[in-house]
């Protein structure tokens, strides 16, 4: 009977265990651009490589910016605003989504001084520019179950966007787990884009991670997350005066982008950037101000911009380079998240 029972408790935390993500392939203004596996480097990204599909837990942790051990990409891409940036998540082992509730999140914060492949977003400011949660056309469900579906999540860049490089943050909050303190599940992506136009606006109701969330706030610690009728506080800011133009679950993209050769892209930005230096605003091959830059040989280019893509260097994007057994190691990880031995325990202790 011991057996039978450790046998259906184990079973009902399988679906736990596994089931986690991570940002597979944005597009912008249709040019899609693939994402890296979790710690498994395969090409140049604007999306920053995390080592692990595994959520970050707890929101004092310093991975709430761009996710778990995010290293610089090293690919800025060119976005304008009101560009269209469509987000596909994927699950482990090339699984759909698997999770179906939680909200959705995106911020951007400008990199201040250097361009995005270099810039360090501990201290970054960020503003909301959208969130998503229940389904408006069905209140017991949340959009989450459509990105679960395979749709993805596409997002108008706000319109009065100053010009510049920044770090698109969208974020999965998956809530399962948030009837208990410390449970909720967070997945957060940064992309980097370099954004064209001549916007003039200045974003309010800036915050930092971590520091935008608390783990007692309504929306991250819920024991009502599951009643029906129960309505939904969003954590962290007010969506800032720089907002998406507009929001919503949008078909699945084809996920066919392949990996440009690496550094087949060069920055050859022109605008009002002064031309000097090279890690402060309007730098010559690295401008971050003024420039209405598009994609070059190996990276493509979004509509209506007149410039290069930027590449850093490959080892800022790849996660150190590990031995063949470390390898193989991380990728048993991919289907085995870190929590799975202390969900095992738990079960075990519980059963014995």
């Amino acid at each position: 009977m011991k057996r039978a029972a450790v046998f259906a408790a184990v079973s009902a935390a399988l679906p736990y265990v596994a089931a986690h993500g991570y940002l597979a392939q944005v597009s912008i203004d249709g040019k899609a651009y693939a994402g890296n596996i979790p710690n498994n480097y395969e090409g140049p990204s604007p999306i920053r490589l995390v080592s692990d599909i595994g959520p970050v837990k707890g929101t004092s942790n310093p991975d709430m910016f761009c996710g778990l051990n995010a290293q610089l990409a090293e690919l800025v891409v060119p976005a304008n605003p009101g560009s269209s940036v469509a987000f596909q998540w994927s699950g482990g082992d090339h699984q759909k989504w698997p999770h179906n509730t939680g909200p959705l999140m995106t911020y951007m914060a400008k990199c201040e001084g250097t361009t995005c492949d270099k810039f360090n977003s501990t201290n970054a400011q960020w503003f909301k520019i959208d969130q998503a949660g229940k389904d408006p056309k069905d209140s017991s469900q949340w959009l989450q179950q459509d990105i679960m579906n395979g749709d993805s999540y596409t997002v108008t860049l706000p319109q009065d966007l100053p010009p510049g490089d920044y770090l698109i943050r969208h974020e999965i909050i998956a809530l399962h787990l948030a009837v208990t303190m410390g449970g909720a599940e967070f997945y957060p992506s940064c992309t980097q884009v370099r954004v064209g136009g001549s916007g003039t606006g200045t974003p309010s109701n800036t915050v930092t991670f971590p520091g935008a969330y608390h783990d007692d706030d309504p929306g991250i610690f819920d024991p009502t997350v599951f009643d029906a009728g129960s309505k939904y506080v969003f954590p962290g800011p007010p969506i800032s005066n720089l907002a998406a133009a507009s929001a919503g679950i949008t078909p699945p993209e084809s996920q066919t982008a392949t990996f440009p050769p690496e550094g087949a892209a060069t920055a050859t930005a022109t605008g009002s950037g002064s031309g000097k230096g090279s890690d402060g605003p309007g730098s010559g091959a690295s401008a971050t101000g003024g420039a209405s830059p598009s994609a070059s040989a190996g990276t493509g280019g979004s509509k209506g911009t007149t410039g290069s893509a930027t590449t850093g260097a490959k080892a800022q994007c790849k996660l150190k380079a590990r031995s063949a057994s470390a390898a193989a190691s991380s990728a048993s990880s991919v289907n085995r998240p870190r929590h799975y031995s202390r969900i095992m325990r738990r079960i075990l202790h519980t059963s014995s």
